[in-house]
């Protein structure tokens, strides 16, 4: 992207502290949309942006937040901090370098849910955002960005950051308010959903990091100025991650219908060491891996949804020719199987199958019934757990057996890993 929106205070000297944050152009749309719009307006005008939830679901953030019940309060705003998903880290680039910049995210869309609350629950690994955004929001009441009476409005608002304990589970929405509430990180039944009952049983909503970090945006410089950029379906710049086997790993800016090839070479610099590309994870960890026939997919929901796939959270894993993707998929499992809550049986019996099955694949000890047993255990976790989590461990289990269903029977046919000796 010629400008950067979403970083660009990223890389800025002490971008974290409110005056230079004010220098740069914050906490004006905050002012504008206290004054120019009525909550209803602010809904009607992130409906029009086509602004989707960057979490991973892709759910329109404006129609979500017209699901609030008329006439039911309080109301609650949760951002949804808590960045778990292996190869995901971009929330955690916003929060540490541009924390006021979500604060100022959060005020305008508690102003449009008509909340007088808002929780920041923060990955409990991340303490050096954790502490910047407390002292980011003791700055914004400061200054009148928070608190009573916000910019003489009549609006008060108080944020409260409160820090999970390293739980992936407390990723998924409902897990997370009963985290918050106090009790075991399990999530809950749906419906109801959160919108018309959730934190201590009343309308909230719950946000990613990146989709609030839009806000000021779209309230600043319009909904044409933010169709303006993406596809029709997918508008609006996104952040992605990438790791893996590239030259420069790390977050980057790009509109939505991005080529996937863009990403890898213009931007990571290609692939490490020249090494070809064996497959792709394009949106965390849980998405279905793709091939390099699938590298000029352009980075939108549609369009991976299409070549059978996801988009995610956008964090984009490069595995590299060399690479065991046995090894790969047992390392995924072994994430799942440690991280699944326990509260229902598919997910917490299923995960903890997958992964022996894969070990024991890995290990030399594996056979080719095997295989078909793995899918067949996926297909009694599919859509049978109780949250999504049982449903992400699936992703690469499913998809590297589809794709690489060969590299599983040298295992087996040759009692061990064939890239053993390449460490």
């Amino acid at each position: 992207m010629a400008e950067p929106i979403l970083l660009r205070n990223v890389g800025v000297p002490n971008s974290h502290e409110i005056d230079v944050y004010v220098e740069r152009g914050g906490y004006k749309a905050l002012p504008k949309a206290l004054k120019e719009f009525k909550p209803p307006e602010l809904v009607d005008l992130v409906k029009r942006s086509g602004l989707r939830g960057r979490g991973g679901a892709g759910f329109p953030a404006g129609v979500k937040w017209g699901f609030l019940p008329k006439g039911v309060y309080p109301r609650y705003l949760v951002c949804n901090a808590d960045e778990g998903e292996p190869g995901t880290f971009k929330d955690r680039v916003l929060i540490e370098h541009d924390p006021h910049g979500l604060i100022e995210g959060i005020a305008i869309s508690c102003y449009a849910c008509e909340a007088s609350k808002a929780f920041i629950y923060i990955r409990g690994e991340y303490e050096t955002g954790a502490q910047r955004l407390d002292h980011a929001v003791q700055q914004a009441c400061q200054r009148g960005f928070l608190g009573k009476n916000i910019q003489g409005s009549g609006y008060d608002l108080d944020v409260i950051v409160h820090r999970g304990a390293g739980a992936y589970i407390c990723g998924e929405e409902t897990g997370l308010l009963t985290s918050l509430e106090g009790g075991r990180g399990h999530p809950k039944l749906k419906p109801p959903f959160p919108a018309s009952e959730g934190l201590y049983r009343k309308p909230t909503i719950i946000n990613n990091v990146e989709t609030l970090f839009n806000v000021p945006f779209i309230v600043e410089r319009g909904a044409e100025w933010y169709t303006s950029m993406g596809t029709e379906k997918s508008p609006g710049p996104k952040l992605f991650c990438i790791s893996g086997h590239v030259n420069r790993p790390g977050v980057y800016e790009l509109p939505l219908g991005t080529p996937l090839r863009t990403l890898i070479d213009d931007y990571a610099g290609g692939p490490l060491d020249g090494r070809p590309i064996k497959a792709v994870i394009p949106g965390g960890s849980s998405t279905p891996m793709i091939t390099p026939e699938h590298l000029d997919v352009t980075l939108d929901y549609e369009a991976l949804a299409g070549a059978g796939t996801m988009l995610g959270s956008g964090a984009v894993i490069v595995i590299g020719e060399g690479t065991c993707i046995v090894r790969a998929v047992e390392r995924l499992a072994e994430f799942y199987r440690h991280e699944s809550c326990g509260k229902c049986i598919p997910c917490r019996e299923g995960t903890d199958w997958l992964w022996k099955i894969l070990h024991r694949i890995e290990q030399g000890n594996g056979r080719e019934e095997d295989i078909d047993l793995l899918l067949d255990i996926c297909d009694n976790i599919g859509g049978k757990s109780f949250c999504p989590l049982g449903d992400a461990a699936l992703g690469p289990v499913m998809s590297s057996i589809k794709h690489f269903r060969e590299e599983y029977l040298q295992h087996v046919r040759g009692h061990g890993c064939p890239f053993a000796a390449q460490g």
